[in-house]
C-alpha cells in the first residue's frame, strides 16, 4: 500500500504552522517530535475533567487512576511487556535512569564491572560512571568501529567476565543513527549473569520494540521522541524490580510499579502516552493491514502496533536514502553514519554530517533562517562525538526525518544546504 502521507500529516496541527508566511520544516525530531491532535486532546481532557491525585474515593481521583492504569496497559502493548505492572512512568529517561541507577547500585560491590557503550547518549553513560565512582566499580567501554559505525560482532564476548554485573547499551544511536543488535548483546550478557539496561529512546520511534524478544532486564524510552508528550517510561523485569530497593518516601507504596514512581506523577503526560500508542494503532488499523501477517503471534492492539511500525519504517527508510544520496553528492560533506544502500535496515533515519570548511552550528543557523529545523553539536552523544573526532570541532549537523516528513522537504533541505556551503 502506498504511504498515505496526507492523512498522516493531517493529524499534526504543528505541521501547518508558518512563520511570516514561511512554513516550518521539522527535521529536529531526534530531539523531540510533534504530536497528533488526539494526544493534545487527551492531555487537555485530563487537566480539565480528571485533574486530581490518585488514590481517593471521589470521581476525579478515580478517573485519574484509570488514566494511569490504561496508560500502563498501552505501554505494555507497545513494548510487548508481560505485565502492565512492569511499566514505570517518570519525568524523562535521564531522570529515571539516575533514579534506577541508585537502586541497582545497592546490589553491586566494589570491584564489580559494568560495561558502557561509546555509541550511547550520555543519559545511558554518565549516571553509571557516577555510580561507579561512588561505589568503586570498574568501567569497561564497548567501542564501535569508526569505519562501519557499528559494534564489532565479537566485541562483547571479550569484555564479559565473572565480575560483570551490568551492561548498558542503546537501541540506536542518536548521532550516527546505527541500530544495534541489542538482542544478541543481551543474550551474551545474560549467559554471563549480567543485568542489561537498554536505552530505546532513539529506536522506539522507528522500529518494533519488544522487550521479550530483546531479552533485556530494563528498557527506557521517552514518549516525546515518538510523537507524545514529555514523559519518560521504564520497563523492568518484574522479578528484578521486586528485588530492588527503591529510593522513596515512607508513605509511598511498597508494591511495583508505584514504589519506583517518586511523588505525584504527570497524569496529563501519562494520558498523552496512552493517546500516542493509540495513534500508532490507528496507523496499524487503517493503513498497515498488509503488514499484520508478519506478526501472527499477536492480535488486537499489539498486532496493529507492530504492523504500524513496519509500515512507517519502510517509508522512513526511503526518506533516509534520499537524504543520504543528496548529502553524499555535496562537496565537502561527510556523513557520520551508515551510507550503504544495502545497510539501510541497520539504521534509523537520523542522519548526521560534517562539512570540511563550514562549521556545523553555522549550517544549522543558516537553515533555521529558512525555517528548516535541525540540530548541531554533539547532541549529548559525548562518547560518540569524541570517538569520531568531532567533539572539539563543534560536532555535526543532525537531520532527523520521521514519517510525517515528505520527500519534498528533504529536497528543500538539500537545496538550501548546497547553497549555504557553496557561499
Amino acid at each position: 500500500m502506498q504511504f498515505d502521507l496526507e492523512s498522516v500529516r493531517a493529524q499534526f496541527p504543528a505541521l501547518s504552522v508558518a512563520d511570516n508566511g514561511v512554513r516550518r520544516i521539522y527535521f529536529d525530531n531526534p530531539a523531540g517530535t510533534q504530536v497528533p491532535s488526539t494526544v493534545a486532546d487527551a492531555m487537555s481532557d485530563c487537566l480539565l475533567e480528571k485533574n486530581a491525585n490518585i488514590g481517593g474515593y471521589f470521581a476525579t481521583s478515580v478517573d485519574a487512576g484509570q488514566i494511569v492504569a490504561s496508560a500502563r496497559v498501552a505501554m505494555a502493548d507497545f513494548l510487548n511487556a508481560p505485565s502492565p505492572d512492569e511499566i514505570i512512568f517518570g519525568q524523562n529517561m535521564t531522570t529515571i535512569t539516575f533514579h534506577m541507577s541508585r537502586s541497582i547500585g545497592r546490589t553491586l560491590s566494589p570491584g564489580d564491572e559494568i560495561i558502557l557503550s561509546r555509541m550511547d547518549h550520555d543519559a545511558n553513560v554518565w549516571p553509571w560512571v557516577l555510580l561507579a565512582q561512588d561505589l568503586g566499580l570498574n568501567v569497561k567501554w564497548l567501542s564501535f568501529n569508526k569505519e562501519t559505525f557499528e559494534f564489532d560482532p565479537d566485541a562483547v564476548d571479550a569484555m564479559l567476565t565473572d565480575r560483570t554485573r551490568l551492561l548498558c547499551v542503546g537501541g540506536a544511536s542518536n548521532l550516527t543513527g546505527t541500530i544495534n543488535d541489542v538482542a544478541n548483546i543481551c543474550a551474551k550478557a545474560r549467559d554471563a549473569g549480567a543485568v542489561t539496561y537498554i536505552d530505546a529512546v532513539q529506536s522506539a520511534p522507528h522500529v518494533v520494540t519488544d522487550v521479550q524478544r530483546i531479552g533485556c532486564d530494563f528498557l527506557v524510552c521517552s514518549a516525546y521522541k515518538f510523537f507524545g508528550p514529555h514523559q519518560g517510561i521504564l520497563w523492568g523485569r518484574s522479578e528484578l524490580l521486586e528485588r530492588l530497593e527503591p529510593y522513596k518516601v515512607r508513605p509511598a507504596p511498597d508494591e511495583i510499579p508505584d514504589c519506583f514512581e517518586t511523588g505525584t506523577q504527570n497524569h496529563e503526560g501519562v494520558a498523552g502516552v496512552a493517546a500516542t500508542v493509540d495513534y500508532f494503532r490507528w496507523i496499524g488499523d487503517t493503513m498497515a493491514q498488509d503488514h499484520a501477517y508478519r506478526w501472527p503471534e499477536f492480535s488486537g492492539r499489539r498486532q496493529a502496533l507492530r504492523a504500524a511500525m513496519d509500515y512507517l519504517f519502510e517509508y522512513e527508510r526511503s526518506l533516509a536514502e534520499r537524504l543520504i544520496d543528496g548529502l553524499t553528492g555535496i562537496d565537502g560533506i561527510t556523513v557520520q553514519g551508515i551510507t550503504a544502500a544495502d545497510a539501510m535496515l541497520r539504521r534509523v533515519p537520523t542522519v548526521s554530517f560534517t562539512h570540511d570548511s563550514v562549521a556545523s552550528d553555522a549550517i544549522a543557523e543558516a537553515l533555521a533562517r529558512q525555517n528548516i529545523f535541525v540540530w548541531s553539536g554533539h547532541n549529548y552523544a559525548v562518547e560518540v562525538a569524541k570517538t569520531l573526532g568531532i567533539y572539539d570541532s563543534g560536532g555535526a549537523v543532525r537531520v532527523g526525518p520521521v514519517h510525517y516528513n515528505s520527500h519534498r522537504e528533504v529536497d528543500e533541505l538539500l537545496a538550501a544546504l548546497a547553497e549555504i556551503v557553496s557561499r
